[in-house]
C-alpha cells in the first residue's frame, strides 16, 4: 500500500479509502490510486478491514459431493444469487460422510461466516448444536427436515420418488425394483428408498426388488452391475427406479448388453434430470429436482435474513416429473 501512495503521490491511507467502495475520495484520486495499483499489480488485502467491520463477506456451503451435476448446479445458483450484494462463497465437501460434515461445520464457523447453507437436513448431534447456536442464518437445502435448524429450501425426496412409482404403475407395471446406494451414508438416497418402498405398499404391490450396491454416489458401472444382480436373481421384473440418473444409465446400457429391450420389457427410471439422460437412446424418465432453482432461493433467503426482512421460514420445491422414452409404452405392450 505505501508502494501505490508513493506512486499516486497520496498517502496510505488515502489509497485505503481509495481502494473500498463508499469513502469520500474524489473520482480523480480514485482513478489515480487504481492506476497505480493496477501498474504495480496490488490487490487490497481486506482482511484486516474484515476485522474492524466484523464482516468476512462470505457464505459457507457444504455439499456431498464436488463431481455432481446437480451440486454444482445448486452452487452455481447461489453464487449467482448472492454475486450481486459482494457475497463469496466457500465451498466444503462431505462425501456423503455426517461425521466430516460436523468437521466441515466447525472448520467453516471458526472464518466466522455471514451465514451457512447444508445439504440435507439430517446431522450428528454435534453438528446440529453447532449450527444452533452460530448465530448466523443457517439454511438446509435438498430435503425437507422434520425439525429444521434454520431455514428450509428443499423437496420431500420419498414423495418425488412415490410419483415415479406412480407413473410405472399407470404404465400397467407391477414387479418394480429400486436401485441404490449405502442408505447409512446418504439420507437422500435413503429417503427415496423409503418413497419407493411407501408408494409401492400405497398400490398394494410387494417391495421387495431391493438392490443395494456402493457407496454414493453410484457411478454408472455401479448402475450396470446393480441391473445384471437384478436380472440375474428376479428375471420376471418389469421395471426399475435408480436413485440417480448416472446409475439409471448403467442398468439401461447392461438392458443393451443382454438384448433386454427398454421400455417394452424393462422400463428404467433415474432422478435428477442430468445431461446424459436426456441424450441417451432411450431418452430417460426421471424427476427434475430444480437444483439451480434451490441455489437461487436459498441466496434470496440468505440475503432477506442478513437484511432483516421477513422470509418464509420453508422454501418447498416442486419436482417435475419428466416422462420419456424408457417408460412410455405402447398401448398394446402394457399389462
Amino acid at each position: 500500500m505505501m508502494d501505490v501512495a508513493q506512486r499516486a503521490g497520496v498517502s496510505p491511507m488515502t489509497v485505503s479509502r481509495a481502494l473500498k467502495d463508499g469513502t469520500s475520495v474524489s473520482a480523480k484520486t480514485r482513478e489515480k490510486v487504481a492506476k497505480a495499483a493496477e501498474d504495480l499489480g496490488y490487490v487490497f488485502d481486506s482482511t484486516a478491514s474484515n476485522l474492524r467491520s466484523q464482516k468476512s463477506n462470505f457464505v459457507a456451503v457444504t455439499i456431498p459431493s464436488i463431481n455432481n451435476a446437480n451440486f454444482a448446479q445448486t452452487v452455481r445458483g447461489l453464487s449467482d444469487g448472492l454475486r450481486p450484494s459482494g457475497l463469496q462463497i466457500l465451498l466444503g465437501y462431505t462425501d456423503y460422510d455426517t461425521a466430516q460434515e460436523e468437521q466441515l461445520i466447525e472448520q467453516l464457523l471458526t472464518r466466522r461466516p455471514e451465514a451457512i447453507v447444508v445439504t440435507g437436513g439430517k446431522h450428528t448431534p454435534r453438528a446440529r448444536r453447532l449450527l444452533e447456536n452460530a448465530g448466523i442464518p443457517v439454511v438446509e437445502t435438498w430435503d425437507l427436515p422434520e425439525d429444521p435448524i434454520g431455514n428450509v429450501v428443499g423437496f420431500s425426496n420419498a414423495a418425488a420418488v412415490g410419483r415415479l412409482v406412480d407413473h410405472l404403475v399407470e404404465q400397467g407395471r407391477r414387479k418394480i425394483a429400486f436401485i441404490g446406494g449405502d442408505t447409512t451414508r446418504d439420507t437422500r438416497g435413503a429417503d427415496r428408498r423409503l418413497g419407493f418402498l411407501h408408494a409401492m405398499e400405497r398400490h398394494g404391490l410387494l417391495p421387495d426388488r431391493l438392490i443395494a450396491v456402493g457407496t454414493p454416489p453410484i457411478s454408472m458401472r455401479e448402475g450396470a452391475n446393480a441391473m445384471g444382480r437384478l436380472l440375474d436373481t428376479m428375471p420376471d421384473t418389469e421395471a426399475v427406479i435408480c436413485v440417480s440418473d448416472l446409475s439409471a444409465f448403467g442398468a439401461l446400457t447392461e438392458c443393451q448388453r443382454r438384448g433386454v429391450a427398454v421400455p417394452d420389457r424393462m422400463s428404467v427410471a433415474g432422478f435428477g434430470d442430468y445431461d446424459i439422460g436426456q441424450i441417451c437412446v432411450p431418452s430417460m424418465t426421471t424427476i427434475n429436482p430444480f437444483p439451480i432453482e434451490i441455489g437461487q432461493q436459498a441466496a434470496r433467503v440468505i440475503l432477506d435474513l442478513l437484511e432483516g426482512k421477513p422470509t418464509d421460514r420453508i422454501l418447498t420445491i416442486v419436482p417435475e416429473l419428466l416422462v420419456r422414452e424408457s417408460t412410455q409404452l405402447t398401448p398394446s405392450h402394457r399389462v
